[in-house]
């Protein structure tokens, strides 16, 4: 951090803080809300179990597919109704974090 950046001022619960921006939070990617179609994996692991094909409809929370990380199941589960477009992942397989599994209509 240096002197030459400007100070920006936060206010959180009526206190006031000044701090400084360093290089790395102004070249920092921006947060966009995720696109509720488009089911990522949330942590790598490999995928126990599929339950939806392409052209299925489901509903906002059912399972759609199980994927295991450290012996441990984790459901993943619709962030919204709709039909499924295609399903990008097969039993077995090894996703990395934020890979495409599922996109829904």
């Amino acid at each position: 951090m240096t002197d030459d950046t400007p100070p920006i001022r936060l206010v959180v619960d009526d206190t006031a803080y000044e701090t400084r921006a360093t290089p790395a939070f102004a070249s920092r990617r921006r947060w966009s809300p995720p696109d509720p179609r488009l089911v990522a994996a949330h942590i790598p692991g490999v995928i126990r179990a599929v339950y939806v094909r392409p052209g299925q409809a489901v509903r906002w929370g059912e399972r759609l597919l199980v994927l295991e990380a450290m012996k441990m199941q984790n459901d993943v589960l619709a962030p919204r109704a709709g039909v499924v477009k295609s399903v990008r992942a097969e039993v077995g397989e090894m996703v990395p974090r934020g890979r495409l599994l599922i996109e829904l209509e």
